[in-house]
C-alpha cells in the first residue's frame, strides 16, 4: 500500500490488488529482489492523474 504501486499494477492487469501484493511479498521474501524492484516501480511509474478539476 505504500506508494500504491502494487494496486497500480494490479488495475493495469485488471486483477485483484491483494493478488499482486501476495505475488509482490513472495518475489521479496524469496529471492529479495521484490523490494529492489518495488522502489524502482515507485520512481519509474507515474502519477495517476487526479480527477478534481
Amino acid at each position: 500500500m505504500l506508494g500504491g504501486v502494487c494496486g497500480g499494477m494490479a488495475e493495469y492487469l485488471v486483477v485483484d490488488p491483494t493478488v499482486v501484493r501476495l505475488g509482490w511479498a513472495l518475489i521479496s521474501l524469496f529471492w529479495g529482489a521484490g523490494i529492489v524492484l518495488y522502489v524502482a516501480a515507485l520512481i519509474i511509474v507515474p502519477e495517476e492523474p487526479s480527477s478534481e478539476r
